[in-house]
């Protein structure tokens, strides 16, 4: 887009909605990176890591594509219960149990967030607390069947069908939607761009 403002660093149509709602423009690049946790790495300290790399990587593909030189953004969303990372699903029987996990228990939603800018990088994070309603089995297999967890850190997404299972949010909603728009908007300021 010629007059895109950044590029950001992700996929996820999530993402990419919230920064349309408020009008932003900007073109997206995917990136790939290592999404292995490191030993005794706790979960602040992986999202802003992962935040970091994608970024960082996002920044390599421009310089290698000839892209236009634009900021880029980049971000990283994990659900984190009992000092474990629940991280995407792999198959039905690991979504079951991510969400047997979380039934009537509340967890934490860490997105971190990263702005680089030339030689210059910006990072925030948003911490949230979740408090899930007590799952029956029916409801649980009625979810999976939905296919809707087989793409989401923690298995749920908050803004569809596992809306139905979050009795309380301590936080921001838009930063368990995986971009917290406070925190965006306070680093995109710092180049330059705003919405209000």
């Amino acid at each position: 887009m010629e007059d895109s403002q950044f590029y950001l660093a992700s996929s996820s149509p999530r993402r990419r909605e919230l920064l349309l709602s408020v009008g932003l423009s900007f073109e997206v690049i995917s990136v790939d990176v290592d999404e292995q946790q490191q030993r005794n790495e706790g979960a602040t300290a992986f999202a802003t890591r992962m935040a970091l790399a994608k970024v960082n990587r996002a920044a390599e593909l421009i310089v290698e594509d000839d892209k236009s030189d634009l900021p880029v953004l980049a971000a990283d969303t994990c659900v984190t219960i009992d000092n474990h990372i629940l991280g995407k699903p792999s198959d039905v029987e690991q979504a079951k149990a991510m969400l047997g996990l979380l039934s009537g228990r509340t967890h934490v939603v860490l997105t971190a967030i990263a702005l680089k800018s030339g030689d210059t990088i910006w990072q925030d994070l948003s911490r949230n607390e979740v408090t899930f309603a007590s799952l029956s089995t029916r409801e649980i297999n009625a979810y999976c069947a939905s296919r809707e967890p087989f793409d989401k850190a923690g298995a749920y997404a908050i803004q569809g069908l596992g809306s139905a299972f979050v009795k309380h949010i301590e936080g921001s909603y838009t930063g368990v939607v995986g971009l917290p728009m406070y925190e965006t908007r306070r680093l995109l300021a710092k180049i330059g761009v705003d919405w209000l």
